[in-house]
């Protein structure tokens, strides 16, 4: 009975997440969505439950091919698009955003004051440790790490451990070494 509502829910949310593609995903339950009809995601993508995604004024999320994201993930985009690349996984308890509260005007309350929106991007092979935070504009280059509980912000290059809040580089591949080294 219970590989019957897998399938089930497998089926509709390929309708709206999927663009009717992913044959070998799986879909847990989520906790909340809106506009899904902005999201794209590719083979075997897997997407486990808790998850929360949501899209606004046009904002638009691309999941490439074989990315797994564990429980709890919450992913949000507003007017601009966040990316997550081909082969990445997503612990759980992760947060991914394009947008934030303007808090300019002190005469105005926060939520009612404009998005800010910048484009986020995950490369490809990336992992996110657990409970890490992924704010508006990051870049992360191919085969990053990122540390449990990391709050991250800015562009890192290929092949870098982050960690840390705020995020920072702690260690780097050296190609001419074959290993990862420690930055100072």
């Amino acid at each position: 009975m219970f590989k019957i509502f897998w399938f089930v829910r497998f089926l509709f949310y390929k309708l709206f997440l999927l663009n009717g593609k992913g044959w070998k995903s799986y879909i847990g339950k989520p906790v909340f969505f809106s506009g899904l009809k902005n999201v794209n995601a590719g083979e075997k993508f897997r997407l486990y439950p808790g998850w929360r995604i949501e899209t606004h004024d046009g904002g638009k999320i691309v999941i490439h091919d074989d990315v797994s994201v564990g429980h709890g993930l919450h992913l949000i985009s507003v007017e601009k698009q966040v990316t997550i690349g081909k082969s990445t996984v997503i612990s759980s308890n992760v947060m991914i955003t394009n947008s934030d509260h303007g808090y300019e005007d002190l005469n105005v309350p926060i939520y009612q004051q404009n998005m800010i929106s910048k484009e986020t991007i995950i490369g490809e092979c990336c992992f996110i440790g657990a409970g890490a935070k992924i704010l508006p504009g990051t870049v992360l280059g191919k085969q990053c790490v990122v540390g449990a509980n990391a709050v991250v912000k800015g562009c890192f290059p290929d092949r870098c451990v982050i960690s840390g809040a705020p995020a920072k580089i702690i260690k780097q591949y050296d190609h001419s070494l074959n290993e990862w080294v420690r930055v100072k």
